[in-house]
């Protein structure tokens, strides 16, 4: 009930009708059928996404900011008792007990495990300083992240000493070796696994390994990507959570890619900011793939040429990019990002959409537009994923790697 009650509240807080009338619509779907349907599901985040399009379209942004946390929470990306703390949902507005003492066993057991593991260690080292007491604290806190659940001692877990150590050895080899855009994840992944540690120890130095691992995540991935784009009933949100987690397939080496910067700029919202490994941004704009209803080209006086989508595509982008640089000293010091080297990708359409004319020649009369183009480059889903499958050597090429 608690996206129910969050979402009923935005619609008396919106003022334009039409704002109101989608709000409505999210909420009617929320009430049909048995039960409901109050906690994700397509058609939920899609009326929602529509109805914060409209209120920025009607620039109601404090409307556009609640819609926002909706769809993260309908997503999952929002816990339930945070947004319910955060919205104060219930009865008379007082915070739930239950959080609180939820919270308050979590920090007092904590502590009891911290001091009690602080006196074995004395007890073994009666002469040891207390930074020697901390630092073996600060290792097994570090351990902890790595915990196991013995099959013999069901509802016991077992903090391995030295797992962090693994840990951090195969982020190095990620990170400096091989091209992954969130080596600190997947190493903890390996690192909890003994299977994998087992066979990484008796590599070299992994290497080998750790790229199969790779190139078979990447290629699960981009199967994944490609059923959803040549969807033609697939909606731009659909596209964005395909994408989303997967941004080596855009040929780069990113730090991360950070959903805080969707609105650095007021009016503003980014379907995907990036921020690359010499700290510039780059924004990519996401449009409908199969399901787009115009050309992606035209012929105009013996030629081709961009059709009206990918210019008004490209002219957003471009809008995106002049209100960073116009924003670039304030985000730079209240963010720590550099704006004005940012740059865009805009995905749009697929080559089967428009079967009339060859794919080459889509293909062509892009790439003569990008090199007109200073900070933003056009691409179609089926180009990117094609390129990125190219790099991984494809499926079929690699066979001897994919084997774990």
């Amino acid at each position: 009930m608690a996206l129910q009650y969050q979402v009923e509240q935005v619609e008396k807080l919106a003022a334009d009708q039409h704002v109101k009338e989608w709000i409505h619509q999210a909420l009617a779907h929320m009430a049909k059928g048995r039960g409901g349907h109050r906690r994700g599901g397509a058609e939920l985040i899609a009326l929602l996404s529509e109805a914060r399009q409209r209120a920025a379209d009607y620039d109601e942004w404090h409307v556009v900011r609640l819609l926002q946390d909706s769809i993260d929470y309908a997503e999952g990306r929002i816990l339930q008792p945070v947004f319910e703390e955060q919205y104060r949902l219930f009865q008379d507005s007082v915070r739930k007990e239950i959080n609180r003492k939820f919270a308050a066993g979590i920090i007092s057991t904590s502590l009891r495990f911290v001091a009690e593991a602080g006196k074995e260690y004395l007890a073994e080292h009666p002469g040891a300083e207390l930074s020697e007491v901390l630092g073996y604290i600060d290792s097994l806190g570090q351990d902890a992240a790595f915990p196991e659940a013995p099959a013999d001692r069901p509802g016991r877990y077992r903090i391995p000493r030295g797992r962090a150590e693994s840990a951090i050895w195969i982020e190095r080899v990620l990170r400096d070796r091989i091209d992954i855009e969130d080596p600190r994840k997947e190493a903890q992944r390996l690192a909890m696994s003994p299977k994998n540690l087992a066979a990484l120890a008796a590599d070299a130095d992994g290497q080998t390994i750790l790229w199969a691992v790779e190139l078979q995540r990447r290629a699960a991935s981009l199967a994944g990507l490609r059923k959803v784009v040549e969807d033609p009933h697939a909606r731009e949100h659909q596209l964005q959570q395909a994408v989303s987690g997967h941004y080596w397939i855009f040929g780069g080496r990113y730090v991360s890619d950070q959903k805080a910067y969707r609105r650095l700029v007021p009016g503003d919202e980014y379907d995907i900011p990036l921020v690359r490994a010499d700290g510039a941004l780059q924004i990519v704009e996401l449009k409908l793939a199969m399901g787009l209803s115009s050309p992606l080209v035209k012929r105009h006086r013996g030629a081709w040429v961009a059709a009206s989508a990918v210019n008004d595509a490209i002219s957003q982008a471009v809008a995106y990019l002049v209100g960073l640089d116009e924003h670039r000293k304030q985000i730079r010091e209240e963010i720590g990002i550099e704006t004005r080297r940012a740059s865009a990708i805009v995905l749009i359409g697929h080559p089967a959409a428009q079967p009339d004319v060859p794919e080459e020649v889509i293909y062509e009369t892009f790439r003569t537009l990008n090199t007109h183009l200073a900070r933003v480059e056009v691409l179609t889903y089926k180009e990117l994923i094609d390129n990125a499958e190219r790099s991984i050597g494809g499926p079929a090429k690699t066979p001897g790697l994919l084997l774990m």
